[in-house]
């Protein structure tokens, strides 16, 4: 047998036994009563190692693997770094209020901190917007470019990511939470095993020699042409860590699927040790492949990835991508069915619609749109750069409205809604028409945060005073 046939057989054996195990494992699970619980929140049954699993696959997508990988740089190993660090604030600042206020979107925090509703409201807008236009497509996209450069596919990136979104919808729309955080820790433990075997592999290959890298590349010390200049460590990397594991929705859905805050913290504290552990899968390989292959960009890991591991394995870490793929887009899928079903269509359409149709509805929309933007991402230059960058147009807005709820001080609506709006135009200027004394992008989004609070306060005390 042909080393592509093993691998395809390989990695269509543990595709299709991991999707029969996490079938087994939900028949097992009695549903919740609770309609919104059981679609949205796995029937708040999580334990904390479903819970560390699924954010840790959820996380650690194609996006990030291909990506981070494809940089070729340790630098972005300091995405794996802060990330625990944001995890434990989510741990200890934000879980205790989301399980207080019994929240079943994060956005409804700020309606029950700040006492509007409209905010939840805008907020859920903006979170749906940057999941179709951002997370979505970019997902497909390297998922696409790793399979396609592993198994010389000679099929188009669209194709491949259409086969991706119809897998990830059938998870999202038919099995829901339960299905996505059980099938996210199967696949998580064997890409941790996997992962780490890669970069074993890739030292192997290379003679455990890192003579012939260049400096630049080894280092953790940004210069100010890099990707991550080291002052962005102090400034915009600690907030966007923040809004990512905090608030966002696609993250924070698992924590709120626990039994208790306990159960949800450990679960959290788990992942956070893991994401340590994850520069060896998700930085150090690409590192390595610069000595193999020299700067070969997005295509590096799937490449290194065919060359250094026997067939079968190979095969088996196909497999393990397609799952970390698939989890981080029914993770957004479900996600996306979760902000509009509760905080806009209950609301504002029918308060007693059927909660499980119309998330199936939501994800089916999001699907073909996620698809149908694949081509907007195909010639950037850092797909992770290029993620973060566009993210910055509603994650400091939002972080924003966050961070005021969180300290609890009494902001108009009008100062929030408007300051939503100031943020994301003033994050738009930075990055489509100016970009002031040639800072980082990471340093303006520091920046569009400050402001976009200065404002939300600022337009809050004048209306006051005007009304007084």
């Amino acid at each position: 047998m042909g080393a592509g046939i093993v691998q395809w057989v390989v990695f269509i054996a543990l595709t299709s036994a991991i999707a029969l195990l996490t079938w087994w494992r939900c028949r097992r699970e009695t549903p919740s009563s609770d309609a919104a619980k059981e679609v949205f929140l796995a029937g708040g049954t999580l334990t904390w190692p479903f819970i560390a699993g699924s954010l840790l696959l959820t996380n650690i997508s194609a996006e990030q693997i291909v990506g981070m990988n494809g940089t070729q740089v340790m630098l972005t190993a300091w995405w794996e770094i802060g990330a625990a660090v944001g995890l434990v604030i989510l741990a200890h600042v934000l879980v205790p209020m989301y399980y207080q206020h019994r929240c079943t979107t994060t956005t409804e925090l700020l309606e029950k901190r700040l006492g509007d509703a409209s905010i939840r409201t805008a907020v859920s807008i903006l979170f749906l917007l940057g999941y179709l236009f951002i997370l979505l497509p970019v997902v497909l996209y390297t998922g696409a470019v790793f399979l396609k450069s592993m198994f010389a596919l000679e099929a188009s990136i669209l194709a491949i990511a259409a086969v991706y979104a119809l897998a990830g919808l059938a998870y999202a729309a038919f099995g829901g939470l339960r299905a996505i955080a059980i099938s996210d820790t199967y696949n998580g433990v064997m890409l941790l095993v996997m992962g780490l075997l890669v970069a074993f592999f890739a030292f192997r290959a290379i003679g455990f020699d890192l003579s012939g890298i260049p400096a630049e590349r080894l280092t953790l010390i940004g210069g100010p042409e890099s990707d991550i200049p080291w002052p962005t460590l102090f400034t915009g990397m600690v907030f966007i860590h923040l809004f990512y594991w905090g608030t966002n929705m696609v993250i924070a859905q698992r924590v709120l699927a626990a039994p208790n805050v306990r159960e949800a913290q450990k679960g959290i504290y788990a992942a956070a040790a893991m994401k340590l552990v994850m520069p060896l899968v998700v930085v150090v390989p690409g590192v390595l492949a610069y000595k193999l292959y020299g700067d070969i960009g997005d295509v590096t890991y799937g490449r290194l990835v065919a060359d250094v591991l026997p067939p079968w394995l190979a095969g088996a870490f196909a497999a393990m991508i397609f799952g970390a793929v698939l989890s981080s887009f029914n993770s957004c899928l479900n996600s996306a069915a979760a902000l509009y079903a509760m905080d806009l269509h209950v609301k504002y359409v029918n308060p007693n619609a059927d909660l499980k149709r119309i998330g199936q509805r939501v994800a089916g929309a999001f699907a073909l749109g996620g698809v149908a933007l694949v081509p907007l991402y195909q010639n950037a230059e850092s797909i992770v750069a290029t993620m973060q960058q566009m993210n910055g147009l509603y994650s400091m807005p939002v972080l924003a409205a966050f961070l005021v709820a969180i300290v609890g001080r009494r902001v108009l609506p009008f100062a929030l809604r408007s300051g939503l709006v100031f943020g994301v135009a003033l994050y738009a200027v930075f990055t489509f028409a100016w970009q002031p004394f040639g800072l980082h992008y990471i340093h303006l989004m520091f920046a569009t945060l400050m402001a976009t609070l200065t404002w939300m306060y600022g337009v809050s005390v004048l209306q006051s005073r005007r009304s007084s």
